[in-house]
Parts: C-alpha cells; sequence; structure tokens
C-alpha cells in the first residue's frame, strides 16, 4: 500500500515473463533497486542505520528478546520505510543464522501482470545490496525444477518492482556478508490452493536441502516479509481501511485487533488451523482477491508458514514454535531520523493513515 513510484508500467510490459525452468548458462545479472527512498542501499547508510536503532534502545517495546544463539527455522518482518519500522527489522532478524534464506513476498502489484495461484520466482543471478551484490543461492533453480509448471513462474517484472523482499536484504547482508536469497513473490491464491502449492514447494526445498546436506535453521531459513494492517480514511489510493472509524478510540481497536490476530494465529505451536485462521482473519471468504483485514501479507504468511509447517511434517522435526518478538506501528514511537543519510519516507504517518508491523520468529 506504499506510494512509492515503482519502475514504470510502460517499461516492466515490455519485459517478457520468463518460462520455466528459470535460466541456464545465462550472463549473470543482478536485479536493481526498486526502493532508494525508503531503505538503505548504500554502506554507510546502513551503519548509521544500525548504529541510530541501537542508540534508540527500544528494549522496552520489544516483548520477549531471544538468545543470540536461537536460530529461526522461519519468521516474519515488517517491510516498511526504516524510519517508521527500522528497529523491528534487526529485533527478528538478529535470529535468522542460515547462509541460505527463502524470503516469501508480496506481491503488491499482481494485478498488472495477471498473475494469480503460482509462485512468482527471478532468474537473477544476484540482488543488490549496500554492501555489494547478494548471490541467489543455487537452490532456487533446483525448487523450480522440481515444482509442477502450474504453480511456479519466472516473472523479473514483478521481482524487479516489488519492495517487500528487498527491504530484508541490507539488514541480512549487515549481519551476514555471505548471505544468499532466494526471492519467492506470492500473488493473489485461494487457500485450498495455497495447501497445495506449498506442499509441493516443502517437497521440493526438502529434497534440495537433503540432498545439499543442509540443515533447518543453520544453514536454511524461511522468512517471511509483511506489514500488518494498514489503517484508516486518508490517503489510501481510494480505498477506506476506518474499520472501527478513526481517533484515538478506534486506532486503540485496530491494534487490539491486531494483537488478536498475532497471539490467535502465531504464537506457540504452530498449527494448520492456526494458519488457516490467519487467512480467514484477512482475506474476503467470498472473494480470495478481496481484503477483510487489510494485511499485505495475507497470502505470503499463509504459503510461507504452510511451507515450513509441510516441510517440518517432512523432516519429522520438533513442532514450530511461534514466538512474538514486538508490535509496533508507523505512530506508535518517534521515527527514526534518516533525512540526513539521503532517505526519506514514502507514505504519511497520521492518526488517519497509519501501518501496523509484526515481528514474530519461529524457532
Amino acid at each position: 500500500m506504499r506510494l512509492i513510484a515503482s519502475i514504470s508500467l510502460l517499461f516492466a510490459l515490455m519485459l517478457a515473463s520468463t518460462p520455466l525452468p528459470a535460466r541456464t548458462g545465462a550472463e549473470p545479472s543482478t536485479r536493481a533497486l526498486a526502493d532508494t527512498v525508503g531503505f538503505a542501499h548504500r554502506a554507510w547508510q546502513m551503519d548509521s542505520v544500525m548504529a541510530r536503532i541501537k542508540a534508540l534502545n527500544h528494549d522496552d517495546l520489544v516483548r520477549t528478546q531471544q538468545p543470540a544463539e536461537t536460530a529461526w527455522r522461519a519468521a516474519i518482518c515488517p517491510h516498511d520505510d526504516y524510519a517508521y519500522s527500522g528497529w523491528l527489522y534487526p529485533s527478528v532478524l538478529r535470529n535468522i543464522k542460515a547462509k541460505t534464506v527463502v524470503i516469501f513476498g508480496v506481491a503488491h502489484k499482481a494485478w498488472r501482470y495477471n498473475l494469480e495461484n503460482r509462485l512468482v520466482f527471478d532468474s537473477f543471478s544476484s540482488w543488490r545490496g549496500p554492501y555489494g551484490a547478494v548471490k541467489v543461492s543455487p537452490l532456487r533453480d533446483e525448487m523450480i525444477r522440481r515444482l509442477p509448471a502450474d504453480m511456479a513462474v519466472v516473472h523479473d517484472p514483478m521481482q524487479s518492482e516489488e519492495y517487500s523482499v528487498e527491504a530484508m536484504i541490507p539488514f541480512l547482508q549487515h549481519q551476514n556478508r555471505d548471505v544468499e536469497i532466494i526471492s519467492i513473490l506470492v500473488p493473489f491464491m485461494d487457500y485450498e490452493r495455497m495447501q497445495t502449492v506449498s506442499q509441493h514447494l516443502a517437497k521440493a526445498l526438502f529434497t534440495v536441502m537433503k540432498k545439499n546436506n543442509l540443515r533447518w535453521g543453520s544453514d536454511v531459513a524461511l522468512l517471511i516479509s509483511s506489514d500488518a494492517v494498514h489503517y484508516g480514511d486518508e490517503d489510501w489510493g481510494g480505498h477506506n481501511f476506518a474499520y472501527y472509524g478513526t481517533g484515538s478510540k478506534a486506532n486503540a481497536l485496530a491494534e487490539a485487533h491486531d494483537r488478536e490476530i498475532i497471539s490467535t494465529c502465531f504464537e506457540s505451536k504452530l498449527t494448520g488451523k492456526k494458519i488457516a485462521q490467519f487467512y480467514s482473519y484477512t482475506t474476503d471468504p467470498d472473494d480470495f482477491k478481496k481484503t477483510r483485514w487489510s494485511w499485505c501479507g495475507r497470502y505470503a504468511i499463509p504459503v510461507g508458514l504452510l511451507t515450513a509447517h509441510d516441510l517440518q511434517k517432512l523432516e519429522n522435526s520438533a513442532p514450530l514454535m511461534g514466538v512474538a518478538i514486538a508490535y509496533a506501528t508507523s505512530i506508535s514511537q518517534p521515527h527514526l531520523k534518516v533525512d540526513d543519510l539521503g532517505m526519506g519516507e514514502t507514505a504519511i504517518a497520521t492518526l488517519r493513515h497509519w501501518v501496523g508491523y509484526s515481528a514474530i520468529g519461529f524457532r
């Protein structure tokens, strides 16, 4: 729902969707930046952002701080402007220990390309990061080859203009210069389809991890990029997300509803029932393309968590346990100063236009 200008539609439509499987033997290509305003894209910017986050000392806002040695198998992290939500990124990403991170992103503009009911991959060899190129894991192409052709598509234009995966990279690269990623965008998808697609994705991931002798948590982690509720009746592109109305009391009710979703769906033992409940909270039961409660990750979160849940069953490993790290909004605390770093905000933050953020880990 951010208002930042993305790569122009005209240019994107000139690029063809790459057929499956992903390219092999082609010249290396680096995915360029889509957002140079809300996120850090230079090393000195990222170093400054991290120093300022540490100086803010938001320990009082972190509900559950995990020991440094805790390694998430999966996690949910916000992707809004660093000015608004920057401190939440390291609160959860610090416990991503794996070299290879499979990132489930939001396909905000999937409607432009009529993308639905299929996972969206890219064919890039690397992504641009503040400390240099971030390599795309070779596991990506192995996974794609193991997926049914009707369940995945390689679509560089969609990947190029989407910012939700890009937001994760500076923080991941700051803490691990050797990090490798696999970007998977999740467009419109009904729940039955999610279950089928996630089963196949988990099986593909399980197979390639076993083939390459990789362990979940220490070698490979799943990361889901999603902001929580988008609330208010002002400057939402003609949409009205003021479900409880406007004003302080209405905003408090909206925050309480977000916290209810988090506690009901993500905390303690992860189950299929909880994942289905999140989908019911956020998606119109009569039309899966419509929102019921405006989390932008209403497709990415269920697919990411279903994949994790299925992978856990394939491994016959311990159940995933969800830990709520923190919750905040774009108006709940002072913003991180970034204007002197050549950064800024891509949307307003007011009592009538704000975004919720949840940071959640699964060990």
